[in-house]
Formats: C-alpha cells, structure tokens, sequence
C-alpha cells in the first residue's frame, strides 16, 4: 500500500455524504399553540364546552419544536380540509443551543 492509498482510507466523507444518512431518520414534530398553569381543582371541573385561556395573544406566532427543541415559529393554514403550518421564522442555531 502506498501513502496515497493511506491518506484517502481514512479520510472523512463530504458532508452531503453525511446529511443524506440523516435524511430519513424520523423526528417528533410539535406545534405548541400555547399553554397555562391551573390547579387541579380546576382541571378536575373542565367538561364539554370549558374554555381555558391561554397565555399566547391571538395572531402571535407559533413555536414548532422538533424532538421537543425550539425549531421554528410559524402560523396555522388550511391545505384543503386539513391544517398545516407556514414557517414563518427558523430559530438560529445559536439559540437553539443556548435553550439545550
């Protein structure tokens, strides 16, 4: 074997070589409309018609976390009969991590 045949056996494979292996491995996708804190007592008397209030405004974006990581924010729309969300914001890598 000679040194050219050396250097290249170990070589790192080129990153596109690396994101097609990630491809098709399946993460959670989770849009969170928003969220409250209530006591148990008035969980306990939620029925049929109960409307709990939540802390996030009307028309303010939706945060969509991946594998319960902040990904995105973005807003719901209907594809024919069914929902869907635009992404309206990609959240930095940066902060991403600074939320690990």
């Amino acid at each position: 074997m000679n040194d050219t045949e050396d250097m290249t056996a170990g070589a790192p494979e080129n990153g596109s070589t690396n994101l097609k292996r990630l491809e098709n491995i399946e993460v959670q996708l989770t849009v969170e409309v928003g969220g409250t804190k209530i006591t148990i007592g008035d969980l306990l008397k939620l029925n049929d018609g109960s409307v709990v209030e939540l802390e996030r405004l009307a028309g303010e974006p939706l945060d969509i976390l991946v594998n319960g990581t902040l990904l995105a924010r973005g807003e719901v729309v209907l594809i024919g009969e069914r929902l869907g969300i635009r992404f309206s914001e990609i959240i930095s890598p940066e902060k991403r991590v600074r939320s690990l």
